[in-house]
């Protein structure tokens, strides 16, 4: 482990000594440059030009779609589409926080919630690209205190490790509970390894989703980079995409600063869970979060054949006409007529609702995050079916205002 360490920042000094210059980008433009019409990329990215008449096409149906399903009084968030770097369309609303005043723009992060799930995951991925680590290591190799010695890495990326729910501790052990502590990572496995919890199934048998496998992951991470969850995903993810409105949310300091998130006009609570991370946590923009996928077009950040394995289901080969499936920290939908495979992920915690849609086969990326409770940006992935593959399919359809107008008066 202490070579793989070692490699890890060797690696990374290497990486940060080339100079920007040599670093081609999406359009041709400095690195360091950005105007309201383009988001690039430090890596070198082959793209076409995108025409002024699809980006006519195109915008017309996202304004219909945006104002009919996403943008009302109950929305507060951001929202952009992108092809090849090129912004088709983008609108920033509502409030940071509602107390103070301070509005959403295009540099406000947001809590990802779960699409937190898919930068855990290339982490992941990048240190196994570096030879640190191997998607079917035992966890143990790296934690030896973790009871559950049949499980891998790749079980807990793809939810098949049948690990118990960190949210349903509680109602495990009880009397045991201590409701007023808040939890750390750390936390977790020593629960796990004390209370060696019944797997729910056994390892690689079922899909499960569960918040706990990316928890015990952030955990792999920082032991294989000598370094904490917040600065190993700068290193590998972060700095080298230029995704520089992105951080690890910071339980102990960042609570003050962090955009809040939103019943109606009322700020959820901090509960025993929020310093969890690997899960969640991670808060960001949607240009930042364009910058990821462009990155993902780049061999040079991350090799082809292992995004590969992130976009594989591990769970529907045996079902004859799946609809749903999961691959490694991605979520995959099979579409009418012809079981055309979108990869996505949603996301939610407390009032925070997010969905990344990165449609591969168009280079468009589809980013909707919200901060005031609400379905909303879920509709992202019918306008995705609709827009750019061959049938409408509506996936998720928003909830009617009149609900949400109950809830805003607390009815």
């Amino acid at each position: 482990m202490k070579i793989a360490q070692i490699t890890f920042l060797l690696s990374t000094l290497l990486y940060f000594s080339i100079p920007k210059t040599d670093r081609n980008i999406v359009g041709s433009s400095p690195w360091d440059f950005e105007d309201s019409l383009h988001v690039n990329s430090p890596f070198p990215i082959k793209m076409g030009k995108v025409s002024e008449a699809y980006i006519a096409e195109k915008r017309h149906y996202i304004d219909s779609f945006y104002n009919k399903n996403i943008n009302s009084p109950f929305y507060s968030g951001g929202f952009i589409v992108v092809k090849n770097g090129r912004v088709l369309y983008e609108d920033y609303k509502g409030y940071a926080n509602v107390r103070t005043g301070e509005k959403i723009t295009a540099s406000t992060p947001i809590h990802l919630a779960s699409v937190s799930k898919v930068l855990t995951c290339t982490a992941i991925l990048r240190l196994v690209q570096q030879d640190n680590i191997m998607l079917d290591q035992k966890v143990t190799d790296w934690l030896p205190k973790f009871p559950y010695k049949e499980t891998t890495i790749r079980t807990l990326l793809n939810h098949r490790s049948g690990l118990q729910h960190y949210a349903n501790f509680p109602g495990l052990m009880k009397k045991r509970w201590n409701k007023k502590k808040l939890l750390s990572n750390q936390d977790v496995l020593d629960l796990l390894a004390q209370n060696k919890f019944r797997l729910k199934t056994p390892n690689d048998t079922h899909f499960d989703y569960c918040n706990t496998n990316y928890v015990i992951l952030a955990l792999i991470i920082e032991k294989a980079t000598g370094l904490n969850y917040r600065q190993a995903m700068d290193q590998l993810v972060f700095k080298p995409l230029g995704m520089t409105n992105t951080y690890v949310f910071n339980y102990e300091t960042d609570r003050e600063t962090a955009s809040k998130s939103y019943r109606g006009s009322t700020i959820f609570p901090w509960d025993q869970f929020d310093a969890l991370y690997g899960d969640k946590n991670i808060y960001s923009t949607p240009r930042d979060l364009v910058k990821f996928d462009l990155g993902t077009y780049s061999p040079n950040f991350i090799k082809p054949e292992l995004l590969q394995e992130a976009y594989f289901g591990y769970s529907a080969g045996n079902v004859s006409n799946p609809i749903k499936d999961y691959g490694l920290g991605m979520r995959m939908r099979f579409l009418p007529p012809n079981k055309e495979k979108m990869i996505y992920h949603n996301g939610w915690w407390h009032g925070n609702n997010t969905s990344f849609v990165p449609v591969k086969k168009d280079t468009v990326t589809v980013v909707c995050l919200g901060n005031k409770y609400s379905n909303r940006p879920y509709s992202t992935l019918s306008m995705v079916s609709s827009l750019f593959y061959k049938k409408k399919t509506e996936i998720e359809t928003p909830v009617p205002t009149e609900q949400e107008l109950q809830e805003l008066l607390g009815q």
